[in-house]
């Protein structure tokens, strides 16, 4: 779903992905839940970051593969910032299609 022209909007839905507490407080707020588009990015980050979770917790396993995780939590995260700020749609390959068969979003 592409961002709308208001640059809170674009704010928020960039910051959800790198902070998923910004995801939670934004599913939590009145005012912020009811935007579609804030809602979809939000969603999609918290499972984001629940997957980045469990994988960097299966690459803490092996020594080197764990102490690259953070570059790559990073780097993932920092990508779909930048899409979801720049306006071009969020696709993350299996979350956001998760998501929607949950009609999370």
């Amino acid at each position: 779903m592409a961002v709308s022209d208001n640059s809170n909007d674009k704010l928020f839905s960039a910051l959800t992905y790198p902070i998923p507490l910004v995801g939670i407080i934004i599913l939590i707020s009145d005012s912020m839940k009811n935007n579609p588009v804030l809602r979809t990015h939000a969603v999609q980050s918290i499972a984001l970051g629940v997957v980045l979770f469990l994988v960097s917790i299966v690459l803490s396993i092996t020594v080197i593969l764990g102490c690259l995780a953070p570059f790559i939590w990073l780097g993932v995260t920092l990508f779909y910032g930048y899409q979801a700020y720049t306006g071009k749609p969020v696709n993350i390959p299996v979350i956001t299609d998760f998501c929607k068969k949950q009609n999370w979003i």
